[in-house]
């Protein structure tokens, strides 16, 4: 007989609680504030960084997530009495760990919400590309008009991730279908989402104004939890040629893995919409590279690259934390060559997947340290 949820949790975290169920940590708790301002896939929940934070980083120190992707490490590291230092080759995500992060004016952003919401319209430009092929022409037109205004307010990166988390929802795909869209879907299709007959998305409008005020809304209830004395800094670039100045108390992070996710495509509207540096050919585990043997050499040199680089910058005895899912069992190598000796590991089961990605994993929260 399989044990119970609860057994396999205790065996597998006696000391460290780090696999939830999904009574325990609901989704609109891995989701909190501003975590869920735009949807990423592969991100590893708050909750474990917390936990993380709290056994093997001082109190108040400065943590470095050499691939930052969303943002979590950062965002968690101020609510949680850290600093912190996020780097990332991806545009998208440095613009969306920026807006996550920054420090606001409260009032003048819900001025400037309330205005812009105000002056919704349709473009008369011809969509082009990718705009004209995946929007039905209401929602593209909408778009592109609420794109012309955003320049005009202070807080224009925080309306261009509204922008962004908009075009998402209103292409021209199946509701449950939203990750991984392969063609535009312009005909009515049964929903499998809705168990229903369903039909594409038309306008972007009401998906604009929604998210204005969810934004809103989750950078407030942010700003009451975070701690205000500490910072978060966003670096755009290779990891493995950054440099830093200071020291660091940890590293806290959780790699791509080698060709699972193509995350310039997975955020392509972003990139048409916003005109973003476009740099998936710097992306380790790009999914374009595939799984080849040369594939996978480029992956393993390239992170234990970074990890050895950036983890020269901690101070004496600061861990290197790495949470990964090692199914093809690289890391044994990357730590060798990145000089990391692993002193602890811990297994957690995540089950939480939905839609497509439904399903469960373990994966290993590898704690090193640099030898001297």
């Amino acid at each position: 007989m399989a044990p119970t949820q609860a057994a396999l949790y205790r065996e597998l975290s006696d000391d460290l609680h780090l696999s939830w169920s999904e009574r325990e940590l609901p989704e609109r708790e891995r989701t909190k504030h501003v975590h869920r301002l735009h949807p990423y896939l592969g991100k590893f929940v708050p909750q474990l960084v917390e936990a993380l934070l709290g056994r093997y980083v001082r109190a108040g120190g400065r943590v470095l997530d050499p691939f930052a992707g969303s943002g979590t490490t950062l965002v968690q590291c101020l609510e949680s009495g850290y600093d912190a230092v996020g780097i990332d080759v991806a545009a998208f995500n440095c613009l969306l760990m920026r807006v996550k992060t920054a420090r606001y004016d409260l009032f003048q952003l819900e001025t400037d919400v309330r205005h812009v919401l105000g002056r919704a319209g349709h473009s008369q430009r011809r969509p082009r590309g990718y705009v004209g092929e995946w929007f039905a022409p209401r929602a593209a037109a909408e778009l592109l008009h609420f794109r012309s205004l955003v320049g005009e307010y202070e807080h224009a990166d925080v309306l261009r991730v509204v922008l962004a988390r908009a075009a998402r929802s209103a292409r021209l795909t199946a509701h449950f279908d939203l990750e991984f869209p392969r063609a535009p879907r312009r005909d009515p299709y049964w929903c499998h989402k809705h168990r229903r007959q369903c039909v594409p998305v038309q306008e972007a409008g009401k998906f604009l104004n929604r998210y204005l005020f969810d934004t809103l809304d989750r950078i407030k209830e942010f700003e009451r939890v975070r701690v205000p004395e500490h910072r978060a800094d966003v670096v755009h670039g290779d990891s493995a040629d950054v440099a830093l100045e200071g020291t660091f108390d940890a590293i806290l992070t959780s790699p791509p893995y080698p060709g699972l996710i193509d995350y310039h495509e997975q955020h392509r509207y972003a990139y048409e919409l916003l005109g973003l540096d476009d740099s998936r050919d710097r992306e380790l585990g790009a999914a374009a590279r595939g799984t080849s043997r040369r594939a996978i050499e480029e992956y393993v040199a390239g992170i234990a690259r970074v990890l050895g680089v950036q983890s020269q910058l901690l101070g004496p005895d600061a861990p290197v934390i790495v949470v990964v899912n090692d199914r093809r069992d690289l890391y044994p190598e990357i730590l060798e060559r990145s000089s990391l000796t692993l002193v602890d590991r811990l297994e957690r089961h995540v089950n939480r997947r939905t839609g497509r990605r439904a399903g469960e994993y373990f994966e290993s929260i590898l704690v090193c340290v640099r030898e001297r």
